[in-house]
């Protein structure tokens, strides 16, 4: 029968001075973690307090001494009549961006990982990555000068076709320096990243499941449907919601290519219908006076509070589904 021999004092010593040292590094890591979050959110409070702070001027004023100041503002308007319509354009052109890239996403992102061979896969992963790479300037040159003269024949017939539905009212603008020019720019936009976050979800989904569902005698598609979709629908939502985000704050691409107005118009064929916030900000902001600025201020603070909401309900969708789902 074999005996083990006891430790030494200087094995002892080892690994006593091991745990102390695993312990030291434990605690400089819980520090540097807490002090991370803890800055995240004083940046996050700090940037919420100058706007309140700096949209405040604006916010207290009535809408004649507003619109006697500031050439720009109209008159006899408040500050929160202003920004309603700006908050209706900058909504509808980052939803109606998510409605058109969503669905492309998903599909790109199924081709990369369940149907696409490896080498191509992986050459098409390069070039949906590349997309994001692009400023937005660039898009916003391409847009104007290449896809929308190419793109009025398609908005004029649909115009002529289904003008009866307000979304689709014509006639439609030539040149077409409207939101459905700018939905479909920015849809190309956010395209790379609503595809990177599906295709890592997507490549998420457990073996067992995928192998369970072709044993039992599915089709690919079969397979997608029942093992790959349900596991990676809160990642589908939460890669939505990043896409979203990045509409919703686009300045360039929109500066560049929509005729502003500020309406509450559905009519996305149609020039000088809408404006977004971060648009108006950027066309404006040069030659503002400083009660100018501060009103521009206040629609930047309207558009961060939205930038919250979608982000919470994203979480909020995401942790209802956090013990079945790829994006956790």
């Amino acid at each position: 029968m074999s005996t083990t021999a006891p430790p030494t004092d200087k094995a002892r010593g080892r690994k006593a001075s091991g745990h102390a040292g695993d312990r030291g590094m434990n605690r400089i890591f819980r520090l540097v973690s807490t002090w991370s979050g803890a800055l995240i959110l004083a940046t996050l409070a700090a940037v919420a307090i100058f706007l309140v702070l700096e949209a405040w001027p604006a916010i207290s004023l009535g809408g004649e001494e507003l619109g006697e100041q500031i050439s720009w503002f109209p008159e006899d308007t408040s500050i929160i009549t202003f920004v309603g319509p700006l908050i209706f354009g900058t909504l509808l052109a980052a939803f109606l961006a998510l409605i058109l890239a969503t669905p492309l996403a998903v599909g790109v992102a199924l081709f990369i990982s369940h149907y696409a061979p490896r080498r191509l896969a992986q050459a098409l992963g390069y070039l949906v990555d590349l997309l994001a790479a692009i400023p937005s300037v660039v898009y916003g040159l391409w847009g104007i000068l290449a896809f929308a003269p190419i793109v009025y024949p398609v908005w004029n017939g649909i115009a002529e076709t289904l003008g009866w539905f307000p979304l689709f009212e014509g006639p439609a603008a030539d040149p077409p320096r409207v939101m459905a020019t700018v939905a479909v720019v920015l849809a190309v936009m956010i395209l790379p990243i609503i595809t990177a976050v599906c295709r890592e979800v997507f490549l998420q989904t457990p073996k067992l499941h995928e192998e369970a569902a072709l044993a039992l005698g599915a089709t690919r598609w079969e397979l997608v449907k029942t093992a790959v979709l349900p596991f990676a629908r809160s990642g589908i939502i939460s890669g939505a919601m990043l896409g979203l985000g990045r509409a919703l704050g686009e300045t360039m691409a929109v500066l560049m290519i929509l005729s502003p107005g500020f309406l509450y118009s559905f009519a996305i064929f149609q020039a000088g219908q809408q404006q977004t916030i971060a648009a108006n900000i950027a066309a404006q902001q040069p030659e503002a006076p400083p009660l100018g600025v501060s009103a521009l201020i206040a629609t930047g603070l309207a558009l961060f509070v939205i930038t919250m909401a979608v982000n919470m309900a994203a979480r909020a969708v995401v942790a209802r589904r956090k013990d079945f789902s790829g994006a956790n």
